[in-house]
């Protein structure tokens, strides 16, 4: 057989095994996987070594743009996201002006159009004054679906009320993700604050009890409506019984979880990080944290996202609370998550399972998420044993900083392809921008 490209011995992972072999790209899609010991290509790369992965897919970020460009673009965004491994972003509608209309979310394909270095998808907001276009607004060209904020958080999207929650279900077909924290809770918590505030405070007043409030409600009107949801961001130990028992009865409930609410604990994060610790909903306790890894190694949570969500350095300098909330992440999620790999605490096929496979089936979208044959040519070939300090110049995004500055990650993206071509190689960018619009069945 003969390839446009053949990446040679490299140790290709499944969500449920690992094998050693070749894997033969042709037009774009995966032609052959297997030994191809006699296979020739137009190019070809010797792998031994590497972990060979599809794409992953990340199902929350904010890139900005429109309006927020300042911060971070779909440019920028994209950039970030291929450096990490990520071939396909779905991004939200929390953006100036929000994404709540059929011609805001033409514009940004426009915009992302010739320009994103990965595949992309936006999410179209849920509000009070577009509930009755979201059955048609969800089945758009580019959308995946409705994004509901219960809480507010950047940006003016709200749909806080459970009368408008359940129209909102009632209108639509396809899975919504959901932030959910209770927005009559937090605007009552915020009279608790102290006459000198710090980010440590965060977790307070946007507290457990707010997730676990609007979990609950959400997870109830689901079952009313029949209409299953996705709740993402998950931060305390109180939510994932309820998603267990729901996934239990059948309400087709799924969940994500950060790498930083994994990574990082409270108040250890608030004392060195300050601010740029800060997002909704907040990083909590070493208790909630723990209650996190339970669940996660129970098999609660179905995907990781990285709610990648910046700011500039000048913004997120301001005192507590005038501060904004949110921490870039697209780049880093996948070193963290092999990190998290190496440390025993994962294995790379939850990995595989969680960033590549089921979002892709949780979205409908098509060809992606697989290293199968006949599956988008999107593949990352990862280092398992390097290790690296993530520092400020690595940065790509936009805003200039991370969370991780510092830390010591192991297993990191070395080269990655994007539709059957070249994309980064090295751990740099090689090539054109050739992002394109992802498909949803």
């Amino acid at each position: 057989m003969h390839f446009d490209l053949l990446i040679r011995d490299a140790t290709v992972v499944t969500p449920t095994d690992s094998q050693r072999g070749s894997i033969g790209v042709r037009d774009g899609r995966i032609v052959g996987v297997g030994p191809l010991s006699d296979a020739t290509a137009d190019e070809a790369i010797e792998a031994k070594g590497l972990l060979a992965l599809p794409g992953l897919i990340d199902t929350q970020v904010h890139f900005r743009e429109p309006g927020l460009e300042h911060k971070e673009d779909l440019e920028s965004g994209t950039r970030a996201a291929i450096l990490g491994g990520v071939t396909s972003v779905l991004e939200m509608p929390n953006t100036q002006p929000t994404t709540t209309t059929a011609e805001d979310l033409a514009d940004k394909v426009q915009r992302a159009t010739g320009r994103a270095w990965c595949d992309f998808g936006f999410f179209v907001g849920a509000a009070v004054d577009n509930i009755d276009q979201l059955g048609q607004l969800e089945r758009l060209p580019g959308t995946p679906g409705i994004k509901i904020f219960m809480g507010s958080s950047t940006g003016s999207l709200l749909v806080s009320a459970d009368d408008d929650l359940r129209r909102v279900l009632q209108n639509v077909t396809r899975r919504c993700p959901i932030h959910a924290e209770d927005e009559p809770r937090n605007r009552d918590r915020k009279a608790l604050i102290s006459d000198d505030p710090h980010p440590r405070e965060h977790p307070f007043l946007r507290d457990a009890e707010s997730a676990r409030l609007a979990t609950e409600r959400i997870l109830r009107l689901s079952e009313e409506t029949g209409k299953p949801v996705h709740i993402l961001h998950i931060s305390t130990a109180d939510e994932p019984p309820m998603i267990a028992e729901a996934k239990r009865r059948g309400l087709g409930t799924t969940a994500e979880i950060t790498p930083q609410h994994l990574f990082f604990s409270a108040p250890e994060c608030y004392d060195r990080l300050g601010t740029l610790a800060q997002m909704n909903p907040p990083i909590r306790s070493k208790e909630h944290q723990e209650g996190l890894w339970r669940a996660l190694a129970e098999g609660v949570f179905d995907v990781f996202g990285s709610d990648h969500a910046p700011h500039t350095l000048e913004e997120k300098g301001k005192p507590y609370p005038n501060s904004p909330s949110g921490m870039p992440g697209v780049q880093t999620m996948l070193p963290v998550l092999m990190t998290f790999v190496a440390q025993g605490r994962l294995t790379v096929h939850d990995v595989v399972r969680m960033a590549c496979q089921n979002p892709a089936r949780l979205y409908g979208i098509q060809g992606k998420g697989t290293l199968e044959t006949g599956a988008a040519a999107d593949i990352v070939l990862v280092d398992p044993r390097r290790r690296q300090r993530f520092e400020r110049p690595m940065v790509a995004s936009k805003c200039g900083w991370s969370p991780y500055e510092g830390e010591e990650l192991t297993g990191w993206p070395v080269h990655t392809v994007l539709g059957g071509r070249w994309i980064v190689r090295d751990g740099g960018l090689v090539g054109l921008a050739s992002g394109r619009v992802l498909q949803f069945s």
